[in-house]
């Protein structure tokens, strides 16, 4: 699954090395908002063969609650890559090195993802890192241009094992 070549890694968020990534999902009108508590993000970073790194994106998850116990908590996570390197495996296996670290330090056994309904590009790199489509969000997510309906997707902690 990785990119011929290349080895794509989560680093530790700095700002100050965060790439744009501008994209339409990220456009909101109304300025900046608070960060929620229990959002996390890493930063993708991409080594060559030379060994030459660059970062490339980031990654980010929050936590998500489907009742008051902890056996009903997920991970919701997203990313945000440069142009440049979109449609190369690279999110596909930053979602996924997301996902097992995910699971591997966290009591939480389910971890979801969305993307809109016309994002063919995510939808695919979703499913090369192993989720799994659910169904359609309706109206989930409203961005400047108005609402959208979403794609759901999960990667359980059993998916680990196939």
């Amino acid at each position: 699954m990785t990119p011929k070549g290349l080895r794509v890694s989560l680093v530790p968020w700095d700002k100050d090395l965060s790439p744009d990534t501008p994209s339409p999902y990220e456009d909101w009108p109304d300025g900046d908002r608070e960060e929620p508590r229990g959002l996390g993000r890493y930063l993708v970073e991409v080594t060559d063969a030379a060994g030459i790194a660059a970062v490339v994106g980031m990654v980010s998850w929050h936590l998500e609650r489907y009742g008051p116990t902890p056996g009903s908590h997920a991970w919701n996570i997203g990313i945000g890559l440069i142009e440049a390197v979109r449609g190369h495996g690279i999110g596909s296996v930053a979602q996924r090195l997301l996902a097992e670290w995910l699971l591997d330090t966290t009591y939480v056994d389910r971890i979801e993802a969305s993307t809109d309904v016309e994002n063919i590009g995510e939808q695919r790199a979703l499913e090369r890192a192993g989720f799994t489509q659910e169904g359609v969000l309706r109206s989930a997510q409203e961005r400047a241009d108005g609402r959208h309906d979403l794609f759901g997707y999960s990667f359980l902690r059993d998916d680990l094992d196939v």
